[in-house]
């Protein structure tokens, strides 16, 4: 999403580790092996459950201990075919060559004896995908028998297969247990199997190498009144959720976007919505969305609500007398329908328990500096505190909605300096207070626990701000000659300017979504898929609402928010949301962590 540089009661939370995205399902099968370990009193066994599609598949393992208690464990086995994990939860993951090797977290790493945990994986495959039938744990072969007298005895050893299974299995033990249906957790990605959205994995593993990433959980956006019954072949809502439980799934990402005069400065995502039909956004938008949240077919589903990208700070940066200010924007300040239509959201999932409201909260190259950050923290905050259940309506933040800042630069912070002058003066830094979002994430989350408490959570979305490929640096500058110098040769968001929003030339694929991954943040997460695009770069004909952005166009020579930069836009790109073949080529290309 576009941004602006211009200066100018709470749930009981208790966080686990990783889970990842569940994967689409078309059969599977599981099988149980077991084993003996040569030293006293060592055994274990393993039941190895898999769901698997034309691509790639997901395991889900229970190891049970059969010996003395351990404290930290290692599950080694070795595929038999092209087999390649690329994510896991409840563990740590490694491969060498067919040989892959689980390792415990750290809040699971002591197994009592005919104690079990719940490690599982994604991995992608061609060929054939046999099961593997040899584990061992800590070095002990698992076949269900035990050498020495362990403590509480050895357990009768089960082998062969079993019938398939329709998808994948919930933990039935340790931290990774799913909670009764009505359970508010504090981080709802911790033991977490998120959806996997066939239509766009459809169009991801359609592109040469896209089977590699077309297992991962994306956000599902509803953008206009008809994407909840479904548009254009895409599925709807309740589509949506029925196919997450057919998978297997226990979590799903809904976008929550079609406020009146939506995204009031950036004419490529505006909606179909005038700035005053607030009552239609909230009878034919929110309230049909609500219905289907609250049925009680999804009661196992964790459904995280992203709740209308760009809006609260577009209040705060464009709606005033500031070079880049619009019109719009000052209608939606002036006619406070952006706040209403937010509370109105707020309210009604909160109503309902497992439904987890996120508001969007930009990134640093918007908000970083010190006239946006704190009065973007006080709206926000004053938002919710309107809401019915106030700030218990909020589960977190996110940052970085389908946009590029850097998750970390890792050659340069805001403290550097570079012959005794600060990164801060740089024109790429621009006096901002931050340089990445990680930093900006944790400190605007700081700043909101003063109003809800320190149970709030931020997710990150690192679907495209990865910036790998030949062009990111390897270390810090060596023959910069000024402050200009070394942070361009420094830093690995390769934009022309941070005020470039759509269509990034050079962009790639970040971090894939985990839970977990630094202090205060719930999870990095793909909400912007892959492959779809900000806006068009010429002027399409549509029944969207979506209009023509020239921050879109390659060939636009920049305004005040970019400071007259060219725009780096990729050439021939469709209207935003559609699928752009081109631009999903590049991502996969300079991904980092590369694919």
């Amino acid at each position: 999403m576009k941004l602006n540089l211009l200066r100018g009661g709470r749930h009981p939370r208790l966080r686990r580790a990783l889970a990842a995205s569940a994967a689409l399902l078309a059969g599977g099968g599981m099988v149980v092996v077991a084993a003996t370990q040569a030293s006293a009193a060592a055994g274990c066994r393993v039941t190895y459950t898999v769901n698997q599609w034309n691509t790639g598949f997901t395991a889900n393992l229970t190891v049970t201990n059969l010996g003395d208690p351990i404290n930290g464990w290692t599950l080694r086995w070795t595929f038999s075919g092209n087999q390649q994990i690329t994510q896991s939860w409840n563990s740590r993951f490694s491969q060498s060559g067919q040989q892959a090797t689980l390792t415990n977290e750290a809040w699971n790493g002591n197994l009592g004896t005919n104690a079990s945990t719940n490690p599982g994986f994604n991995a992608s495959y061609s060929g054939t995908n046999e099961i593997p039938t040899s584990f061992t744990l800590n070095g002990t072969p698992c076949t269900g028998s035990v050498t020495g007298s362990p403590t509480g005895g050895p357990t009768s050893p089960t082998s062969g297969p079993t019938s398939p299974t329709s998808g994948p299995t919930s933990p039935t033990s340790g931290p990774t247990s799913n909670p009764p249906p009505g359970t508010h957790l504090d981080n709802p990605y911790v033991g977490a199997r998120p959806y996997v959205n066939p239509d766009w994995s459809a169009k991801a593993a359609a592109e040469p190498g896209g089977s590699r990433i077309a297992n991962q959980p994306t956000g599902i956006w509803m953008d206009r009144i008809a994407a909840i019954t479904g548009t254009g072949g895409a599925r709807g809502l309740r589509e949506h959720m029925d196919t997450a439980l057919q998978q297997g799934a226990n979590l799903i990402q809904v976008v929550i976007y079609d406020l009146p005069g939506r995204d009031c400065s950036a004419l490529a995502s505006n909606g179909e919505l005038g700035p005053d039909e607030i009552d239609r956004y909230k009878t034919e938008f929110i309230d049909p969305i609500a219905e289907i949240f609250a049925d009680p077919a999804y009661r196992s589903l964790r459904i995280v609500a992203i709740i209308e990208i760009d809006s609260l700070p577009n209040l705060v940066t464009n709606a005033g007398g500031e070079a880049g200010a619009t019109e719009m924007c000052r209608i939606m300040k002036e006619n406070g329908n952006y706040v209403k239509g937010i509370q109105y959201a707020l309210s009604k999932f909160h109503a309902i328990p497992n439904v987890y409201n996120y508001i969007d909260a930009a990134h640093h190259a918007w908000l970083g500096w010190d006239s946006n950050f704190g009065p973007a923290a006080d709206l926000l905050a004053s938002t919710a505190a309107g809401a019915v259940g106030g700030y218990d309506t909020v589960d977190g933040f996110i940052v970085n909605t389908a946009n590029y800042s850097a998750l970390t630069e890792p050659y340069f912070n805001i403290n550097t300096t570079f012959n005794g002058v600060s990164v801060r003066q740089s024109k790429w830094v621009d006096w901002n207070q931050y340089v990445d979002e990680l930093t900006f994430a944790q400190a605007f989350r700081q700043r909101l626990t003063g109003a809800f408490g320190n149970d709030i959570g931020m997710l990150i979305d690192t679907s495209r701000n990865g910036w790998g490929g030949p062009n990111r640096p390897t270390g810090p500058p060596t023959s910069a000659s000024n402050i200009d110098d070394f942070v361009n040769q420094a830093r690995i968001d390769r934009r022309i300017h941070a005020g470039n929003w759509c269509n990034q030339s050079g962009a790639g694929l970040g971090e894939r979504p985990r839970a977990t991954p630094a202090a205060g943040i719930d999870a990095y997460v793909w909400i912007k898929p892959p492959g779809e695009s900000d806006g068009a770069s010429q002027p399409i004909d549509n029944d969207e609402g979506k209009g023509f952005d020239q921050m879109c166009d390659p060939n636009y020579g920049g305004n005040a928010r970019n400071g007259n930069n060219p725009t780096g836009a990729l050439p021939n790109a469709p209207l935003s949301g559609h699928w752009f073949s081109a631009q999903f080529q590049e991502l996969m290309q300079n991904a980092y962590p590369p694919l």
